[in-house]
């Protein structure tokens, strides 16, 4: 199995994608799941002594419901918490990461537009946002795939990350 994590910040456009992409992508060779999709909550794990467990998890029941189709995972995991903090299942021969990425006015913009059950409320709940997305751009030599998303449709985009997905060598 393959694992592609599409990564970004809130307001990147990963959810968008990950509607996109189950569109496009034949669904007997990928699954598309969003972290929101596997029953888990952060706050579950926010504030205790393995905050790290909820990406463990939440990717590994990813995997389960895969089952064995190569993963298309949409995440606010970072390429180093990945490599640090996650133990992966041994079914995972392959990761590659593809961070969306935008402007910070654009994200700001993006989260202020959101229904207000959301939480983006104030500039102080975006603040945080806005820097994990400053952190990206400047990171973005850490991804195979660093898809800047202003300018360009969500066809556009969705049609990039399969021409990246579908290109690479399929494991053995």
């Amino acid at each position: 199995m393959r694992l592609f994590i599409i990564t970004g910040t809130s307001g990147a456009g990963k959810s968008t994608m990950k509607d996109m992409l189950e569109k496009i992508l034949d669904p007997e060779k990928y699954a598309c799941i969003d972290s929101d999709e596997t029953g888990l909550n952060w706050w579950d794990y926010a504030g205790t002594d393995h905050p790290e467990k909820y990406a463990e998890d939440g990717l590994n029941i990813a995997v389960e419901r895969a089952a064995g189709k190569d993963l298309v995972f949409i995440s606010c995991m970072a390429p180093h918490d990945y490599w640090t903090k996650v133990n992966v299942s041994a079914e995972v021969k392959a990761t590659y990461f593809i961070g969306m990425w935008a402007p910070d006015e654009t994200i700001r913009e993006r989260l202020r537009t959101r229904p207000k059950e959301r939480g983006f409320t104030s500039d102080e709940v975006i603040r945080p946002h806005i820097e994990y997305n400053q952190w990206i751009g400047k990171n973005r030599g850490k991804y195979q795939l660093f898809v800047n998303n202003e300018s360009q449709t969500e066809e556009q985009t969705a049609e990039i990350i399969k021409g990246f997905i579908t290109k690479l060598p399929e494991q053995e």
